[in-house]
């Protein structure tokens, strides 16, 4: 299996964050770690992280992109690292509680070898239709599936992550035999339905939302618990009788055995600065929702995505090479 074909969370966003100074509450610099190319919602939140946190941390942050590896190269890096407090790591949650279930030989435990900070933000997952099947809800593109076996295909920003599974439980819930079409991002998935040559596809709302506006594509249904702030006009799958839901989010953790008083001190700063009315403007605009939480939130939400997750993993059987 082709490593790039896994992409945590389900789009190409840029995932970590470390950061690294002579003593947790001393020394000029901390080095945000970005282990993926700049650009995308993750890098402007690492960003804003530099930018919002050497105030209150009384140091200079430095982003760094450090790629390879889908994310592990920076994870085992901030894992390997000094319990001092000077390392950090942003990155999704999908990318902290999947790998470990689809790797062969888990690289790392994000229980044992991390110490939770905060959860930070979310993002949304839906499922969009082409125009060129002519459906305008949930229920219709479930209609017109059943009708048009032989078509009955679906796009995902690559593999291994939460379109794909997302996908597959779907498939489970209706009784439905559809393919997966997996493609090296998100990009891709919206020209196929743009286009025509794909029925549908599960994405990000924030990819998906500007062609919704321009009745380029439809979404069909949001995977959250509840209607998203930019499509509050499309329901959920939850109220178009799928019992499901799948969020792809955002958080903060340390290595094991650093600081609580530190991990604290970040939480405390992440909440600070999520509840800025500049920082939830600038995060909105990029498809991000400001949450914020204790440690032990992050812990719980961690626990429940893996919860939730590893069932649904497991039956699909689906693994990568280390």
């Amino acid at each position: 299996m082709d490593r790039r074909s896994f992409i945590a969370g389900g789009l190409s966003l840029p995932l970590l964050a470390q950061a690294s100074g002579a003593h947790a509450q001393s020394g000029p610099l901390t080095r945000i770690i970005f282990p993926f190319a700049a650009g995308g919602s993750g890098d402007a939140l690492c960003r804003l992280i530099a930018e919002q946190f050497s105030a209150p941390l009384g140091r200079t942050m430095i982003v760094e992109n450090r790629t390879g590896g889908d994310g592990l190269i920076g994870i085992r890096a901030v894992k390997g690292a000094s319990s001092d407090g000077n390392t950090i790591l942003v990155t999704t949650g999908p990318t902290m509680y999947l790998l470990p279930m689809v790797e062969n030989q888990p690289s790392f435990d994000a229980a044992r070898d991390f110490v939770p900070v905060s959860q930070l933000v979310r993002f949304e997952f839906a499922v969009v239709a082409s125009p060129a099947i002519g459906v305008d809800s949930f229920s219709e593109l479930v209609t017109w599936l059943r009708a048009n076996v032989a078509k009955a295909t679906y796009g995902t920003p690559g593999s291994g992550n939460i379109p794909h599974f997302l996908g597959w439980r779907l498939e489970q819930i209706l009784g439905l035999s559809v393919t997966r079409v997996p493609y090296r991002g998100s990009a891709l998935v919206m020209n196929d339905l743009i286009a025509g040559h794909l029925p549908f596809g599960i994405t990000t709302v924030s990819d998906a939302i500007a062609q919704h506006r321009a009745n380029g594509v439809r979404i069909l249904a949001i995977a959250s618990a509840e209607r998203s702030p930019f499509v509050p006009d499309v329901p959920t799958l939850k109220e178009s009788g799928i019992d499901l839901v799948a969020d792809g989010w955002y958080g903060m953790w340390l290595p094991a055995g650093s600081p609580p008083d530190f991990a604290e001190k970040l939480s405390a700063a992440a909440v600070a600065m999520l509840a800025k009315p500049e920082v939830k403007e600038k995060l909105m605009a990029i498809g991000l929702i400001p949450v914020g939480s204790t440690p032990e939130g992050l812990t719980k939400e961690l626990a429940a995505n893996t919860a939730l997750w590893q069932p649904i993993v497991k039956a699909t059987g689906y693994k990568i090479e280390n």
